[in-house]
């Protein structure tokens, strides 16, 4: 029998490593970047076109290589960052695996351009799809230029795959994030389009900070700095007034490199227990140094994933660190057990004899007494205090029979009295449905656990999920809002001023026009601040920066389809907003207005998210249940 196990040819291999190292444009971007700074850069630029899908380029001022160092980089398992085994315990560089440019010219038409500093003059090297194209010499600055051009040309589905641009521009963002931020000795710059998006000089770690993220940021860190044998710690950590719903802030680095861990973020977030409203999320910047022995990161392609020799002490540490940071720059409340209680007394009453206050009573004052007597003055009064007190005791136990005699007739006088005055207009005490004009009153609608609404229909019972409910309801009158233009808004008394990144505000440009059609009204919009002057009338002021959050969150991370529009994917995320909440209670008639409001719509079988809003059930289901 013939054999049938065969090596693959190396430019299929390098397809199939690209499907792990090269998932989108941000992917290149990352490695691009993390092979700029193994090179000793210390001034990158980044050139995007199209979010990447036409044109990644990184130009870097680091070493270079040499011609042959040009050629081989392409190779797979070609590195300068290891030589041996041992090295991957001692790992100080970005890369080590040496599948990333390999990887990258399997799918992608590349030009590498690159010059060492002994040399006068670099080289330039072409590949299209892992085949050479060419190999010339060129005149080009100390550095080396990658250009990574039509990514996925030869992969026509995983193009296809690919996100709008504004997604895919979001992922690209997010990466020169994570490794500007781990940097801020190096700086950075980023073209998008032929337009500067950043550029970051160098700086120490909380301007970088500030540079990225906008001014307003600076007033909203606290610095974390903890120095252990296990673990050194620096960075900053959000106050908790500046607490977001999303989790876009929150940036882990452990030995320069940018990690995700479920689990040390729950040290975060234990160490702001208590300071944070539900559903709200701390932002994070921290720095992690540890030994290098005691970590191993090869374990996915994109290095983002770490294991630790001792998570629960890294744990401990860096909840005990967070928390000693909240409490020293008084974030949270502490205890203070060295105070000296003598502070609590004024010190000229220090020495004083403390005694019972004493109190006397008039016991034998008598409100109800003729009104012919004579009245006693206060002075009188206290004169007699001690003989008050004197003659209490020889007083009968039956002297207060006497405080109620003369009452009833003085009660039928002024009834009587009373019956003569005529008055203008009566007060009606009575209910409207009093008399034989009462109104049967049957409710139609319960609610169970402030979460359903149930109704009985002809057939039998229907049950009605009220926060998927209202978000359709939502939903349908935001989306006719925006398409007849005719949304209401109500003024506000004093300008609402919010604060975001650049980023977000180029997302509330992009959406301001369908924005206004719903009720919003922008006084201005500049880098880093959103004036509103005023907002639907349905939407609290109070919701305004939750909604305005939860919408560039859904911006971010939405997955278009073919049907994708902003104006659709704003009525969604205004609707989830503003929807009616589980554990909401409401009352007989804010349940049928609900339920009415609800088979007024076009769709009223699903939510905005295809999610069933109602569910039915038949007398004929009920009877089985009995059975």
């Amino acid at each position: 029998m013939a054999d049938i196990i065969q090596l693959l040819p190396d430019h299929v291999a390098n397809q199939i490593a690209a499907g792990e190292v090269v998932q989108r444009p941000a992917s290149v971007v990352k490695e691009l970047l993390e092979n700029a700074i193994d090179a000793g850069a210390d001034t990158i630029k980044l050139i995007i076109k199209d979010a990447g899908k036409t044109l990644v380029q990184v130009i870097d001022n680091g070493k270079g290589m040499s011609p042959t160092d040009a050629r081989l980089s392409f190779e797979r398992h070609a590195t300068s960052k290891i030589k041996s085994a041992e090295d991957l315990f001692q790992l100080h560089t970005k890369g080590f695996r040496g599948e990333a440019l390999a990887s990258i010219a399997a799918i992608a038409h590349v030009e590498l351009k690159t010059k060492q500093a002994s040399n006068d003059v670099g080289n330039t090297l072409v590949i299209e799809g892992s085949h050479v194209v060419s190999q010339d010499v060129v005149v080009t600055p100390t550095g080396t230029s990658v250009a990574v051009k039509n990514l996925f040309f030869n992969i026509p589905a995983r193009r296809n795959f690919l996100k709008s641009d504004t997604v895919e521009l979001r992922h690209v963002v997010d990466e020169f994030y994570r490794v500007a931020l781990a940097h801020p000795s190096i700086s950075f710059v980023m073209y998008n389009n032929g337009s500067e998006s950043f550029n970051l000089p160098i700086s120490n770690y909380r301007q970088r900070i500030v540079n990225i993220f906008g001014n307003k940021t600076n007033e909203k860190l606290v610095p974390v700095d903890e120095d252990t044998e296990v673990l050194k710690i620096s960075g900053f950590v959000g106050k908790p007034e500046f607490a977001k719903k999303s989790r876009g802030e929150q940036y882990f680095f452990v030995n320069d490199r940018f990690i995700k861990s479920a689990y040390l973020n729950h040290a975060i977030a234990s160490a702001f227990e208590g300071l944070l409203k539900p559903g709200m999320h701390a932002s994070y910047f921290l720095n992690l140094q540890v030994d290098p022995q005691s970590i191993d990161i090869n374990i996915h392609p994109t290095k983002t994933e770490i294991k630790f020799d001792d998570e629960h002490t890294l744990y401990a540490i860096l909840r005990a660190a967070v928390k000693h940071s909240l409490g020293q720059f008084n974030i949270a409340p502490v205890l203070d057990f060295e105070r000296d209680p003598n502070l609590d007394t004024p010190y000229n009453y220090k020495e004083t004899v403390i005694s019972t206050p004493k109190v006397e009573v008039d016991r034998s004052f008598n409100p109800f007494n003729d009104a012919s007597q004579p009245a006693v003055s206060s002075t009188q009064r206290s004169s007699h205090t001690s003989s008050f007190s004197r003659q209490e005791g020889h007083k009968s136990s039956s002297d207060w029979e006497g405080l109620y005699v003369g009452l009833e007739s003085k009660s039928n006088e002024s009834e009587a009295d009373f019956s003569e005055v005529e008055f203008e207009s009566e007060e009606e005490t009575l209910s409207i449905f009093n008399g034989d004009h009462q109104v049967e009153q049957t409710h139609t609608t319960y609610q169970l656990h402030n979460k359903y609404i149930v109704s009985t229909i002809k057939s039998g019972m229907l049950i009605i999920d009220q926060f998927r409910a209202h978000q359709r309801v939502l939903y349908e009158e935001f989306l006719r809002n925006m398409t007849s233009r005719e949304g209401v808004s109500q003024q506000l008394l004093f300008p609402l001023q919010l604060h975001f990144s650049p980023q977000d505000i180029d997302i509330v440009n992009q959406l301001k026009a369908d924005l206004e059609h719903t009720g919003f009204v922008f006084s201005n919009v500049d880098e880093e601040l959103v004036e509103i002057t005023g907002v639907p009338v349905n939407v609290p002021e109070s919701e305004v920066s939750i909604i305005l959050e939860q919408l560039i969150s859904d911006v971010e991370h939405e997955v278009p389809d073919s049907n994708f529009s902003a104006t659709d994917l704003l009525a969604k995320s205004m609707a989830k907003s503003l929807a009616i909440k589980t554990g909401q209670s409401l009352q007989k008639d804010e349940q049928e207005h609900l339920v009415n409001k609800l088979f007024a719509c076009k769709d009223p079988n699903v939510s905005p998210a295809n999610r069933v809003t109602f569910v039915t059930m038949s007398v004929d289901e009920l009877d089985k249940k009995f059975i």
